[in-house]
Order: structure tokens, then C-alpha cells, then sequence
């Protein structure tokens, strides 16, 4: 089954139906006067930064399918459908990174991510397909209760049969629906509609500051002349070609028949541009939670906290989004006789790995205190195993340790 083959359009009564998708008076300007939406907004450097650095560090963790093995651990699950759909190809289309950046990408900006879910004919996941948040409505029937989403097509689609701009309703089980944080647990809202102010005083500087080197990167100034001047204009027009422009800063100006010069703005230091532009990246940070030096400010950041930061980046940033993701895949993605004896989830312990010094005294502790084996350590390290005949596999422990329960009993 491929991309809307389970679909109904535009059916049933709409009176039945209550919107549950966010308010749209989140969006438009902000108290600067810029516009802000989810375009305008990833045109800000800090905002670009924030989203790149969450989607693409989520992106990159591995992700797996697993299944309990009955003795109290859990292996892979390679032969199922969904595991290579997860780990591997969710469509045709798109490798698993590809996948997961986008849709996280959606949530971070939209605060939803949206996909098609296509299964065979067990109910089993065989394919994922990202969809449009801004083109996704979701629904509720007032009389079964049931969610439901309505999808508009932005491209007809010969092949389906679809003509641009027609309604595709997709049923709740066929969608598998991530949403951020929210008012009703439903929907989650928009960050940047949220922040749209502080997103907005952003975009406003980084114009300003623009705009103060194309008018020449210096303060405003008024040419007097003592005389009465025929064409001004013509004077502005040739004062701003030889000199207006950030070519021409520096350039030495020659004033003729009686012109002066004075200048009646104020300088960007005394406006504290650059103190708003650095207080804004912070404010950015702030909203993504996003430690200051992983988008480029390292104003705050010192050799000894540099690393304890990283680590509170995967701790406080990136496992709420984990557990946010594999609640809602193991909710939707797999069948109810799955649930019982599957489960999805990241591995960020690659994000956690210390420096080698300190691996190597955990790994030392926990080698000598027989609670992991050499070949433990070394799937660790993605290093090849030490075969069992070679003793990869025994576990040890120091041979001056015994059970207190039977100390001085063998010299009885």
C-alpha cells in the first residue's frame, strides 16, 4: 500500500466535527513590527543553529526495535518489518537520518510532527511517510469521540488521483503523531508562535545592524550649505554612491563650496547593538534549551565546564524529546500483541561517553568487579570482539574478595 492508499475525502458531516489543531492568532507580528512565522524565524542564525543542532543530534542517535528475550534481557528484533523501517528506510525515499531530522525539525518549528503510517497486511509498519504540519488539521467527532486528521495536498498527484488543494482524511491509527508541549496533551503549540517577540526583536537587530552598513557604517548625518541648494536630491544621491556602503567606509570625504558636515546619530556602541544581538542568542538558547556554546557563543564557556554542559545537553535537552519519540512509536507502530513483547527506543551512549581517561577507570572498576566482561567493554567502543575461546566473554573479579559470611570459616 503506498503514500494516501488509506484514505477517505471529505466525508461524514461536518457539523459532527471539533477543530483541535492550535489558534492561528499565535501567528503574525511581533511587538517589534517584524513578521514571524516559521520561515522568517529560521532565518535568524541563533534559531537556525538551535533547530540543526537538536534535529540533527536526534537524528544521529541509533534507533532500534527490540524484543524480550524471556531470561530478563532484550535482543534487536532484525527480522521484523519495523526494524528496518526504523533503523534503516522508512520509505523508498529517505534514509532513517533523513527521516527523523525532518520530522524533528517539524516539531521543533510547529511543535508537531506528522507522518503517514503504511502497513502490510499482519498490521505490521512497512513504510513512513513525512507530512506537512502546516497542512494538517486534526479533528474530533462530537459524537464517537474519534481524532481523526484531514491533510491538504499542496501538488495534484495523477497517480492518486489527487488535485491540489483537495482534503485527504486519514485515520488516527494511519498517522503516527508526535506532539511537543501543549494545552490539552492533543496538540502540542508552536515555539516559535510562542516566542515570536523574542524571535521578532532578533530579527529586528540583525536588520538594523544590516541596514547601518549599507547606509555606509556611519551615524546619520545632515550636509549644511550656506547657500540655497537648486537639487538636494541630486547632492544626496552623490554623497551616497561615493560614500554610503560598507566599500566605502573609511574613504575620506572632500567637501566643496562651503558644505559641512555633522553627524546627528548616535553610534552603535551607544545603542548597544552588539550587547542586544549577544543577549538575543541567549534568548534563543534559552527557549530551545540549548547550552550557549553549542551554537557558537562561547562568551560563558571554559575548558572545565565545556564538557559538563554537553552532558546536560543529552540529560535535560535530548532525553525528553527520546521518551517524547518512543512513547508515542510504541503507541502507534506497533500492533497491541507487539506491545506486550516489543519496545522502541534511542541509544544516546554515545553522546554520554566521557573522555578516554575516564572511560577507561569505569571500564577498570567494572571489569574488576565482575559486572562486564572484555567483550562488554569493547561492543562499547565499537571495537571487534575477543572470541569466547579466548575468555571475551568470562566474567572476573578480584580474588581477594569473599563473601563476609564465610570469613574465618575455612580455618576452622
Amino acid at each position: 500500500m503506498g503514500l494516501f492508499d488509506r484514505r477517505s475525502r471529505n466525508g461524514g458531516d461536518p457539523k459532527n466535527y471539533k477543530l483541535t489543531a492550535p489558534s492561528i492568532w499565535l501567528f503574525g507580528k511581533s511587538t517589534s513590527g517584524k513578521n514571524v512565522n516559521e520561515k522568517t524565524a529560521m532565518t535568524l542564525a541563533a534559531v537556525y543553529a538551535c533547530v540543526r543542532v537538536i534535529s540533527e543530534s536526534m537524528a544521529s542517535l541509533p534507533l532500534n526495535l527490540f524484543k524480550y528475550n524471556g531470561e530478563g534481557g532484550s535482543d534487536k528484533d532484525r527480522e521484523h518489518p519495523l526494524y528496518h523501517v526504523l533503523h534503516d528506510e522508512p520509505n523508498p525515499e529517505m534514509t532513517s537520518f533523513t527521516f527523523r531530522e525532518t520530522l524533528i525539525t517539524h516539531q521543533l518549528l510547529w511543535g508537531n510532527a506528522y507522518a503517514q503510517v503504511i502497513r502490510n497486511m499482519r498490521g505490521q509498519v512497512i513504510g513512513l511517510y513525512p507530512l506537512m504540519p502546516d497542512q494538517m488539521t486534526v479533528n474530533r467527532d462530537d459524537k464517537t469521540n474519534v481524532i481523526y486528521y484531514d491533510y491538504k495536498v499542496s501538488k495534484a498527484n495523477a497517480s492518486l488521483n489527487l488535485q491540489a488543494g483537495e482534503t485527504v482524511r486519514l485515520e488516527a491509527e494511519d498517522v503516527l503523531h508526535v506532539p511537543g508541549l501543549g494545552f490539552d496533551g492533543l496538540i502540542g503549540y508552536s515555539p516559535i508562535a510562542m516566542m515570536r517577540n523574542s524571535i521578532g526583536e532578533g530579527l529586528a537587530v540583525e536588520e538594523y545592524g544590516a541596514k547601518f552598513y549599507e547606509n555606509g557604517a556611519t551615524p546619520t548625518g545632515v550636509l549644511e550649505h550656506p547657500g540655497i541648494l537648486k537639487d538636494p536630491e541630486k547632492l544626496r544621491q552623490s554623497w551616497q554612491k561615493a560614500y554610503g556602503g560598507s566599500g566605502n567606509a573609511g574613504k575620506t570625504a572632500i567637501l566643496e563650496e562651503g558644505l559641512t558636515y555633522k553627524t546627528i546619530g548616535i553610534s552603535p556602541k551607544d545603542a548597544e547593538m552588539i550587547e542586544a544581538r549577544k543577549f538575543n542568542v541567549e534568548e534563543i538558547a534559552r527557549i530551545f534549551r540549548i547550552p550557549p556554546h553549542m551554537i557558537g557563543d562561547l562568551e560563558h564557556a571554559t575548558f572545565s565546564n565545556i564538557e559538563h554542559q554537553s552532558l546536560e545537553f543529552v540529560k535535560y535537552t535530548l532525553n525528553p524529546w527520546m521518551a517524547r519519540w518512543e512513547q508515542s512509536m510504541d503507541r502507534r507502530l506497533l500492533t497491541d500483541a507487539e506491545k506486550k513483547d516489543h519496545y522502541i527506543q534511542f541509544n544516546p551512549e554515545g553522546l554520554l561517553r566521557g573522555d578516554l581517561q575516564s572511560r577507561n577507570q569505569a571500564y577498570a572498576v567494572a571489569r574488576q568487579n565482575g559486572w562486564m566482561s572484555a567483550n562488554d567493554i569493547r561492543r562499547k567502543e565499537g571495537m571487534d570482539l575477543i572470541p569466547s575461546d579466548f575468555g571475551g566473554d568470562r566474567y572476573l573479579c578480584n580474588g581477594n574478595m569473599v563473601d563476609i559470611a564465610t570469613v574465618g570459616k575455612e580455618n576452622k
